[in-house]
C-alpha cells in the first residue's frame, strides 16, 4: 500500500477555498505554557516573517515573556472547522443585533432617525428572527421607536408571519400601559391584511386589564371568534378577572364554568383569578370551593394562590380556615413571601387573634422583612383593643427605632396608643402619648381627643374632661356622633355633683342631646316626657350610635336610681328596633339575650323581664318551661373595665335569685321551672331588682 507524504501541504488535497479567514482564541490546556494561541481554518498555516531570536537572549539581555501568541491551525475538512465557523458566525451576528439596537433605542423617535439607524445597521436584509430580537431590544423604554422601527422591519426585512413582530410590538405597547398606540396599531395591523392569532388577542386583553379598561378586555375577548380564534386558559384568566373588576361577578363565574366544561385542565393561574373574584364580590364559600376543587383534580397550589385564599379568608373573618391553611403550606414547603406574612397579619388583626398576630410579627421581625406604617397601625388597633399594652409598646418602640420613614409612626399611631392607655384609665400614658404626638409635628385629631376624654372620665378627672373638651374647640374641630356618645358615656360615670359640667359639654355638642339629659337627670320631669324626647333624639341619629346612645342613657337612669325612666327608654328602643330578640321562648326554655349592651341597660332588661315574669304567673297561671336561662356572653365589656358575666353574677347572689352560671355553656346562668317559681312567689314585684 502506497504511504501518503507526511507533509503534504493543504492546498494539494483542497486547491480552492472558498471561505474567509477564520480565527478564534484558544487556551492551551497545559498550565505551564499560558499562551494565548489563534486557531485557523485558512489553507496554509501563517509563516512568521522574522526568525525568533535565541530562547536565552534578548535585546536587553532578559529572557523573553511566555506570554507570546501562538498559531494553531485547523484543517478545513475537519468537523471543528464548522464548529469554529459557526461560532464566529454567531458572535458577529450578536454583536451586529446589539450595535443595532443600541443604536435605535439612542435615535430620537421620528421616522427619519429611525430609518437612518436600521439602514445603517442592515446594509443587507434582516430577517424575521433579526427584527424580532432588535424590537425586543433596542426600544425597551421607547414604544413610538418601535413601532416606527415595526413599519420599517415590515417593509425590508424578509418576514414569512408578519404578526409575529406585530405581537412583539403590542407586548411593548402593554408593559408601557399605552393603551391608545394598541388599539392604533392594532387597526394599522388590520389595514395592513394581517390575520391576528391568540397571541394578539391575550396580549390586547391583558393590556386592557393592565390600564383598568375591564369592559376594553371583555369586549375583545367577545372579537375572538370573529377572527377564527379560541381562547386558552391565560386569555381565560386575564377576561375573567376583567369581569370580576369590573363588578360582573356571575360572568366572570359563568365563563369559568365554560372553561371546564370545554374541559380545560385547571392551572393555578385561572383558579387563583376566580378565587379572586369571588372574594371581592363577598362569596367566600365558593372561593374556598375552588380552592378546594383545583387540590381535588390534582391541580397543586402554588404561593399565589394560597396567598390569594389567606386574603380571601382574612376578608370573611375566619382566622381559624387562615390558620389551616398557613398550616398547609408549611406542611408541603411552600415557602412564604412578604405578601404571605402581610395576609396572615390582615386575617388576625382583623380577628383580634393577638397571640397568633404577635407571633407573625415577630417571625418578620426575626426575617428583617419591611414592615411599613399600615401593618404597624393594624397590631396597635388590634392591641388597643384586646389591651395587650405591653406587646403595644413594643411595637410602638420598633416604629420610632426603624431608620425606613415608611415605617414611622403616623397620627393614627398616636392615636391607637391613646386608646389603649384610656382603655386601662392610665392618665400618664396617654398624656405621654400625646406631647410626643405634638413633638412630632402632628396635631391631635377628634378620635386623640375622645379617647383623652374617655380616659380622664374613667379616671374621675372631670375637670381634666372639660379642658380636653376646650381644646377641642380651640383646634376647631367640630364634635361627630361618637365624640358625643363618649361624653355620654363620661356622664354615666360622674358623680352627681360634677354631672353640670359634662352636662354642659353635652349641651354645647350636641343640643339635642344634652337636652334629653337633662330631662334624665330633673326628677320632677316624667318618665313619659322623658320617652318622647328619648324617642326623637334616637329617631334622627345615625345607626351606629343608635344603640351606644341608649346603653349610656340607660347607664345613667340607674345610676340616678330612675329605674321608671330606664324602663321608658328600653321600650321606646324596643319599639324603634334598636334592641331586637332580648327574649327567646321555646317549648323547653325561655331565654333572656344580655350580651352587647352595658351594665345599665342588663339590668333594666333584668327587670322588666322578671317583673313579666311575676305577672304572668300571677294573672294567667301560665306555666314556665323547664328551663330559663340568661345569656350575658364571656369577656370584656365595652362599657365595663368587668366582663357582663362576672358582674351579673355577684348581682343575681345579691337578689337570692335561683340562676347559676352553667359549667358546660360559658356566659349563661340557668335555673329550673321549680326553683324560679318558688323564688319569684317569695319576692314581690317590687323587690325583684334592687339596682
Amino acid at each position: 500500500m502506497a504511504s501518503l507524504p507526511l507533509c503534504r501541504s493543504p492546498s494539494s488535497l483542497l486547491p480552492s477555498w472558498p471561505h474567509r479567514p477564520i480565527s478564534a482564541s484558544f487556551h492551551p490546556k497545559s498550565p505551564s505554557s499560558p499562551v494565548a494561541a489563534h486557531v485557523s481554518v485558512q489553507d496554509t498555516p501563517p509563516q512568521p516573517q522574522d526568525p525568533a531570536p535565541p530562547s536565552d537572549s534578548s535585546p536587553n539581555g532578559t529572557k523573553p515573556s511566555s506570554n507570546t501568541t501562538r498559531f494553531l491551525w485547523v484543517n478545513p475538512n475537519s468537523p471543528r472547522a464548522a464548529d469554529v465557523a459557526r461560532a464566529r458566525a454567531g458572535s458577529g451576528r450578536r454583536a451586529r443585533l446589539a450595535s443595532a439596537a443600541a443604536a435605535l433605542g439612542a435615535c430620537e423617535p421620528a421616522e427619519a432617525a429611525v430609518e437612518a439607524a436600521l439602514e445603517a445597521a442592515f446594509p443587507e436584509p434582516p430577517s424575521e428572527q433579526d427584527a424580532v430580537i432588535v424590537l425586543n431590544t433596542a426600544a425597551a423604554t421607547r414604544p413610538e421607536t418601535a413601532v416606527l422601527a415595526l413599519r420599517w422591519f415590515l417593509g425590508n426585512a424578509k418576514v414569512r408571519k408578519k404578526v409575529i413582530l406585530y405581537n412583539v410590538v403590542l407586548k411593548l405597547l402593554r408593559k408601557k400601559r399605552h393603551w391608545s398606540e394598541t388599539e392604533a396599531l392594532w387597526a394599522e395591523m388590520l389595514r395592513d391584511g394581517v390575520q391576528p392569532d391568540n397571541a394578539t388577542f391575550s396580549t390586547v386583553i391583558s393590556c386592557a386589564r393592565a390600564c383598568g379598561l375591564h369592559s376594553k378586555a371583555v369586549e375583545w375577548f367577545d372579537k375572538m371568534p370573529e377572527f377564527g380564534c379560541s381562547p386558552d386558559m391565560l386569555t381565560y384568566s386575564a377576561v375573567i378577572d376583567a369581569y370580576g373588576r369590573a363588578g360582573n361577578s356571575e360572568a366572570a363565574i359563568r365563563l369559568y364554568d365554560r372553561a371546564r366544561a370545554e374541559k380545560w385542565q385547571l392551572d393555578p393561574v385561572i383558579c387563583s383569578t376566580v378565587i379572586k373574584v369571588h372574594s371581592t364580590s363577598g362569596n367566600f364559600d365558593g372561593a374556598l370551593n375552588v380552592f378546594e376543587e383545583m387540590k381535588a383534580t390534582g391541580v397543586k397550589p402554588n404561593l399565589v394562590v394560597y396567598n390569594t385564599m389567606l386574603d380571601a379568608m382574612g376578608r370573611a373573618l375566619r382566622p381559624w380556615v387562615v390558620k389551616t391553611i398557613h398550616r398547609e403550606m408549611v406542611d408541603l414547603q411552600v415557602q412564604p413571601s412578604r405578601a404571605t406574612y402581610c395576609c396572615l397579619l390582615h386575617a388576625y388583626t382583623r380577628a383580634r387573634y393577638g397571640e397568633d398576630a404577635m407571633a407573625v410579627y415577630r417571625l418578620m421581625k426575626d426575617e428583617a422583612m419591611d414592615i411599613d406604617v399600615m401593618l404597624y397601625n393594624m397590631l396597635l388597633s388590634m392591641c388597643a383593643d384586646i389591651g395587650y399594652v405591653d406587646e403595644a409598646e413594643e411595637i410602638f418602640r420598633d416604629m420610632k427605632a426603624s431608620m425606613d420613614a415608611h415605617s414611622k409612626p403616623d397620627s393614627w399611631s398616636y392615636s391607637s396608643m391613646v386608646t389603649l392607655y384610656s382603655s386601662t384609665a392610665n392618665v400618664l400614658g396617654a398624656e405621654g402619648i400625646l406631647n410626643e404626638m405634638v413633638e412630632a409635628g402632628f396635631k391631635p385629631n377628634i378620635f386623640v381627643l375622645t379617647s383623652l376624654i374617655r380616659c380622664y372620665g374613667k379616671a374621675g378627672r372631670t375637670d381634666d374632661v372639660v379642658r380636653s373638651f376646650g381644646m377641642l374647640q380651640d383646634l376647631g374641630i367640630i364634635p361627630d356622633d361618637r365624640f358625643c356618645g363618649c361624653l355620654l358615656s363620661v356622664a354615666a360615670n360622674t358623680p352627681a355633683e360634677e354631672l353640670g359640667k359634662v352636662i354642659s359639654c353635652i349641651e354645647t355638642s350636641n343640643a339635642q342631646l344634652g337636652a334629653v339629659v337633662k330631662l334624665l337627670v330633673d326628677r320632677s320631669s316624667s318618665p313619659e316626657s322623658f320617652r318622647e324626647a328619648a324617642s326623637e333624639l334616637l329617631d334622627s341619629s345615625r345607626g351606629v350610635v343608635k344603640m351606644p346612645y341608649c346603653n349610656c342613657l340607660m347607664d345613667l337612669c340607674v345610676n340616678l336610681n330612675q329605674m321608671e325612666k330606664a324602663c321608658a327608654l328600653l321600650d321606646a328602643a324596643q319599639q324603634l328596633g334598636i334592641y331586637t330578640n332580648i327574649q327567646t321562648r321555646t317549648q323547653t326554655q325561655w331565654s333572656l339575650h344580655l350580651r352587647g349592651l352595658s351594665v345599665g341597660a342588663a339590668l333594666t332588661t333584668l327587670h322588666v323581664w322578671m317583673n313579666d315574669l311575676y305577672t304572668s304567673l300571677q294573672s294567667s297561671g301560665e306555666g314556665l318551661p323547664p328551663l330559663l336561662g340568661i345569656h350575658t356572653g364571656q369577656g370584656k365589656n365595652t362599657y365595663s373595665d368587668r366582663g357582663l358575666a362576672a358582674m351579673f353574677e355577684a348581682h343575681l347572689k345579691e337578689l337570692d335569685a335561683p340562676f347559676h352560671e352553667a359549667p358546660d355553656k360559658a356566659g349563661w346562668f340557668l335555673t329550673t321551672s321549680v326553683a324560679a317559681k318558688h323564688w319569684l312567689e317569695t319576692k314581690a314585684a317590687s323587690e325583684l331588682v334592687t339596682v
